[in-house]
């Protein structure tokens, strides 16, 4: 569905909507039915919530439901941001080249801060280590046939935060107030 034909489409959220948005973007209760236990707190049916959200993510309202996978954990330590160069004309056709790897789990076209800062995609790849990385970001450049395009890779130093969006109401509030006890300022 296209921006326009959303923008259309004005999404009506009723009440159960928005608290069944609410409780799943902050991820699902790990036990075996999961859908039960959110119908539980809903005061509902477990197929009414997977019905639910299912017409919630065919309408748009939810653009995607899915897993934040902590990668660290899972053997890939090392992250590079790889900021590209690319002819505004080619953006799309790159873009959609380069997001076929799986090794890249982020893609962004982001507007170019010159004079200083001529990139405008941004891709996340991840590897077990610097060479990897590098060695997966070159695999890239030459099946996309990127080799004349000005690009870098910003590894990561240190994670300081890796979960999933808060939309609703007061949860960025919340969230800060809860987490606190954790805040440092950084200089």
């Amino acid at each position: 569905m296209s921006i326009a034909e959303l923008n259309r489409n004005v999404l009506q959220l009723n009440e159960k909507d928005r608290a069944l948005i609410k409780v799943v973007e902050h991820g699902l209760p790990i036990v075996s039915r999961p859908y039960a236990q959110i119908a539980t707190q809903l005061d509902c049916t477990e197929q009414e919530v997977i019905s639910r959200l299912q017409q919630l993510i065919n309408n748009g309202a939810i653009k995607r439901y899915g897993v934040v996978v902590r990668h660290k954990e899972l053997g890939y330590t090392t992250n590079g941001m790889v900021v590209w160069n690319i002819p505004d004309d080619r953006v799309d056709e790159l873009g959609i080249c380069i997001g076929k790897y799986t090794c890249v789990t982020l893609s962004y076209r982001r507007p170019r801060r010159l004079p200083g800062w001529p990139y405008n995609l941004f891709t996340m790849v991840h590897g077990s280590n610097r060479e990897e990385v590098t060695q997966k970001v070159e695999e890239i450049v030459t099946s996309c046939g990127l080799q004349d395009i000005e690009r870098d890779i910003l590894f990561s130093t240190r994670r300081f935060k890796q979960r999933g969006a808060s939309y609703t109401h007061n949860s960025a509030a919340k969230s800060v107030q809860k987490n606190s006890d954790r805040l440092r300022l950084i200089r």
